[in-house]
């Protein structure tokens, strides 16, 4: 909770804070109006499915040229132009009259979010490791709130709007507004030069990074699995047949991570990479284990000890990936986060594969499967860095 104390008295630690929040306040203003989106168009799910699709692979296709905005802007100005240009962008989506136009506008929309994501945690990993202080877990604590705010507070005034363009425009506003007056505080960061000899990046370069893109592969797919998948659990295996009840194991996940990454950088600190990691492994197995036994108590509580778990593992990788020799801070978050957002997007997929082939308690299986290795390749990063091979990530 000294990460939060920090983040609220300072202006240099909230300002890029608040550009996570500001990212998930668009995001869940724009899922309030999906359903309005599709009955204007005249959508059937399958056609919503491929239609936000293209976001994510406009999420993608930004991964490998990411780094090279953020060189030649630098940090703090990318970060600030990705959010200014990710907030109107967010309004085509809404203003599509087709749904070429919708998929284009979804394409455009994921690039800029994730141009962003990957500025805004690089420029927390810079700051940590200038002033030498932890906050990038509370910083995705911030973006959890912001999907609260967008999502949760957004439902409450939808029926304030006449139309749901008017709605988003003043979102945009307020966030535009807010981020342009706070970014003093870091646009002139220029981010981690890491000399060459002037050769050009090289994928070899990320050698070092591969376990822990393995390692934000499996979780971050866990995560987007849990997203899609924990209601019907609820109610297929779990037999809960009340709707309410049934969306309450994603409820309880994403409060229970919400809580942890406000935590988490003080155990980081206290007890190290290695230690939050698979500690942060042990807690989401023992709430797998608790959701297998497929109980109504023991399922809620699972889910809340799975988000808890989960909550510190990604803020550390990043952070990690922001401090790896040889790369910046830019291509090493670029790289981690662009495999752990295909793990996130393939996952739901792959498990209702399992589901097919036998049921979602194999498919929760293998998510508990997929934790325990996390853990494993965790413990031989750390004693291969012992051994005194190439350090990775500060492991």
């Amino acid at each position: 909770m000294r990460s939060l104390q920090l983040i609220l008295s300072n202006p240099r630690y909230f300002a890029p804070a608040w550009v996570f929040a500001s990212l998930n306040i668009l995001v869940g203003t724009w899922v309030l109006y999906i359903p309005y989106v599709k009955e204007k168009l005249s959508l059937d799910d399958g056609q919503v499915g491929i239609a936000l699709f293209f976001f994510a692979l406009g999420t993608l296709s930004m991964v490998p040229v990411s780094s090279a905005f953020i060189g030649r802007l630098g940090l703090g100005k990318t970060t600030l132009a990705g959010i200014v240009i990710c907030s109107v962008a967010f309004l085509l989506p809404l203003a599509a009259f087709s749904y070429p136009l919708l998929c284009a506008a979804l394409y455009v929309a994921g690039t800029f979010a994730c141009l962003t994501d990957i500025a805004m945690n690089a420029l927390v990993s810079e700051i940590e490791q200038e002033d030498d202080v932890h906050f990038m877990s509370a910083s995705h604590g911030f973006f959890s709130l912001g999907g609260v705010i967008g999502g949760g507070l957004g439902s409450l005034v939808i029926t304030w709007f006449e139309a749901p363009l008017t709605h988003m425009v003043w979102v945009i506003a307020g966030v535009i507004l807010a981020n342009m007056l706070l970014a003093k505080a870091y646009l002139n960061i220029p981010g981690k030069k890491v000399e060459r000899q002037q050769q050009p990046f090289k994928i070899g370069l990320l050698k070092p990074l591969l376990g822990l893109t393995l390692i934000a592969f499996l979780i971050m797919g866990s995560e987007g699995a849990i997203e899609h998948w924990s209601k019907l659990y609820l109610k297929e295996v779990v037999l809960i047949a009340s709707e309410r009840t049934t969306g309450l194991g994603f409820v309880i996940f994403s409060a229970t991570m919400t809580l942890g990454r406000f935590f988490g950088d003080g155990i980081s600190k206290r007890f190290g990479a290695t230690a939050i990691i698979i500690g942060g492994c042990l807690i989401s197995m023992s709430g797998f284990l608790s959701i297998l036994m497929a109980q109504l108590a023991p399922a809620l509580i699972g889910f809340g000890l799975v988000g808890l778990g989960f909550s510190v593992i990604i803020p550390e990788l990043f952070r990690l990936a922001g401090k790896t020799e040889g790369v910046s801070s830019a291509e090493g978050i670029s790289f981690v986060a662009g495999f752990g957002y295909v793990g996130f997007l393939i996952s739901p997929a792959f498990l209702g594969f399992l589901s097919r082939l036998d049921s979602l308690k194999l498919s929760f299986t293998a998510l508990l499967v997929a934790a325990g290795v996390a853990m494993a390749i965790t413990i031989f990063l750390k004693k291969r860095s012992l051994k005194g091979a190439a350090s990775v990530g500060g492991f």
